[in-house]
């Protein structure tokens, strides 16, 4: 993990050497002041015998090392932030991205909440641990180097003696990290239960309040949480053992240090103002090893936070295209399935065998009971999810052979689970065509009859909606949904229960609109009325994942076959 984010690292390699060298100049300037200190307390020489002259001297030079030394952290600490957000920033746009490139099969099971935590909550996490790595690693090593030099330049003997003890410390440190890294890791995954809990509740709050559902949600919300307070728990109280530890070996360097000083000091081989610079150097040399020890258990944190986002950058992507793969620009769409089989689960057959010629501009219905394959057949056309076996084309050039880009720009689709961003009327309208003139949103709304509806709103095509509609309903965000194609116009469209949620009245309105717009395109409509469908040029009746019967409507109804069942079971109703 630690090799992946060094590679990162590599675009900000020139800030990188900058913040050493701020952080060496830091350090080097913070160890003098030690020295100046020492000089000035050799200069009380005695009763009624101190040089303030030069006392004045040496505390001026320590007054304009401090602020020089301020100066040099704040510019490390700007540029520390700028590499670790910049890293950071980097690797959440990758994670984003990497969702455009997932497989639908990925996104189907896992949860949103989980993968929303992934990219938000974990990536915040390991800007904190990398900050306060930075921050403190470079000084914390700078000055541990430099404060054995300045030590040795006045007793070699002590410095050795700090050397023996000190190194205990980040033992203890290192081996108490490697065991929470499991830890921080068990926390970061209650904390995307709790995540993903609350996102599923938040957007599903009618749902939650029809079926009375607020207790158990609440309950199950307890479960998670408590799962994350006690890993929590147990992580932090783990990972605090180690400030205590090392400080204890701090106190113990101390007490050697005013020990042996002390000694050297009655045997005339000290000063004071040595002791005083000694006592003060180790108290540098210490420290460091005392915050970075607080940073690597903070980076175990990081860690196993950064292990979850690369999970997810690292997953197997959608079959890749290859280099020469066809562009559809001026598509006849004539559609066919050639043996095709397919299934979510290899152990659960779904679609077997499936041979079907659509021919340009059929109007084409797709019906059947629940679970049939009526939208696996749609995921298969739009390429969602690949055949396993078998082949479907477009004017006789295999999907697969195609750029996922130029087939999906070429189908328009209008599911009945609507969705709709945050964002104005006219923006959600020409999210499929962006470059729309306002004359064509008019007209595209009209014909979807949603522009009555517009126009009612505060401020007409200009009026903001939350996410997923915010107060429209469900028949307006439908409308809008319909707008959206009605203004592309793709050469095929797929209509999935498209008018559901519209009323009778409306629909009607809205058939006629539809008839207009597949006039010379080849359309898949999905339905579960039948009186919907009565006019499409080819009728397939799926069950079990099988074609049983294709037709028209007049062919189909005198059959008596499962179409005529369905058909004649819907009107005795």
């Amino acid at each position: 993990m630690v090799k992946k984010l060094i590679k990162l690292l590599r675009g900000s390699a020139a800030f990188v050497v900058l913040s050493f060298l701020c952080a060496g100049a830091s350090s080097v300037l913070a160890l003098v002041i030690p020295k100046i200190t020492g000089n000035a307390i050799d200069l009380i020489i005695g009763k009624g015998n101190v040089d303030f002259a030069g006392i004045k001297s040496e505390l001026f030079k320590a007054l304009v090392i401090i602020l020089i030394t301020a100066g040099f952290q704040w510019i490390m600490n700007v540029i520390n932030n700028r590499i670790v957000y910049k890293l950071v920033q980097d690797v959440r746009v990758r994670a984003f991205n990497k969702i455009h490139s997932l497989p639908l099969s990925y996104l189907d099971s896992h949860r949103s909440g989980e993968t929303l935590n992934r990219i938000i909550a974990d990536t915040d996490q390991l800007a904190e641990g990398l900050l306060l790595g930075f921050t403190q690693a470079f000084t914390g090593i700078i000055t541990i180097i430099l404060a054995l030099v300045f030590m040795g330049t006045i007793s070699i003997k002590i410095m050795l003696l700090v050397v023996c003890i000190t190194p205990l410390s980040l033992f203890i440190a290192s081996f108490i990290g490697k065991h929470t890294y499991s830890m921080f890791h068990a926390q970061s995954v209650a904390k995307a239960d709790v995540t993903s809990h609350v996102n599923e509740m938040v957007t599903n709050q009618k749902l939650v309040h029809a079926f009375a559902y607020e207790k158990k949600a609440s309950e199950q919300f307890d479960e998670y949480n408590k799962k994350l307070c006690d890993t929590s728990l147990k992580a932090t109280f783990y990972s605090s053992i180690v400030n205590p530890t090392t400080r204890f070996v701090n106190a113990i360097v101390s007490g050697v240090v005013v020990l042996a000083g002390g000694f050297g000091v009655l045997r005339g081989v000290m000063s004071v103002g040595g002791l005083s610079a000694f006592i003060a150097y180790s108290n540098q040399y210490t420290k460091p090893f005392n915050e970075i020890s607080g940073v690597i258990t903070e980076l175990q944190n990081s860690l196993a936070c950064a292990a979850r986002v690369f999970e997810l950058i690292e997953e197997a992507e959608e079959a890749a295209e290859s280099k020469d793969a066809n562009i559809i620009e001026e598509p006849r769409m004539a559609i066919d399935f050639a043996n095709v089989n397919f299934s979510y689960a290899p152990e659960k057959p779904l679609i077997e065998n499936l041979n079907l010629h659509i021919l340009p501009g059929q109007k084409v219905a797709i019906v059947g009971p629940t679970g049939c394959g009526k939208t696996t057949l749609i995921n298969l056309i739009m390429r969602f999810y690949d055949v396993r076996e078998g082949r479907i084309t477009f004017d006789s050039v295999d999907i697969k052979d195609a750029t996922r880009a130029s087939l999906r720009s070429n189908i328009g689709m209008v599911l009945q689970d609507t969705w709709l961003k945050a964002g104005t009327i006219r923006e959600n309208i020409v999210y499929g065509k962006p470059d729309a003139t306002d004359e064509e949103i008019i007209a595209a709304a009209k014909a979807a009859h949603a522009h009555s509806f517009i126009k009612r709103l505060p401020k007409g095509y200009d009026t903001f909606i939350g996410e997923d509609g915010g107060l429209l309903s469900a028949g307006q965000k439908q409308l809008l949904c319909i707008t959206r194609v009605m203004l592309s116009l793709p050469p095929v469209l797929i209509l999935d229960e498209a008018t559901s949620s519209i009323d009778t009245r409306t629909e009607i309105r809205i058939q006629k609109a539809f008839n207009k717009m597949m006039e010379g395109r080849t359309s898949f409509i999905v339905a579960h009325r039948l009186s919907t469908i009565k006019e499409a040029d080819l009728i397939i009746v799926m069950k079990d994942g099988k074609v049983i019967e294709t037709g028209t409507h007049e062919s189909l109804l005198p059959a008596r076959g499962f179409y005529a069942e369905m058909f004649n079971a819907q009107f005795a109703r």
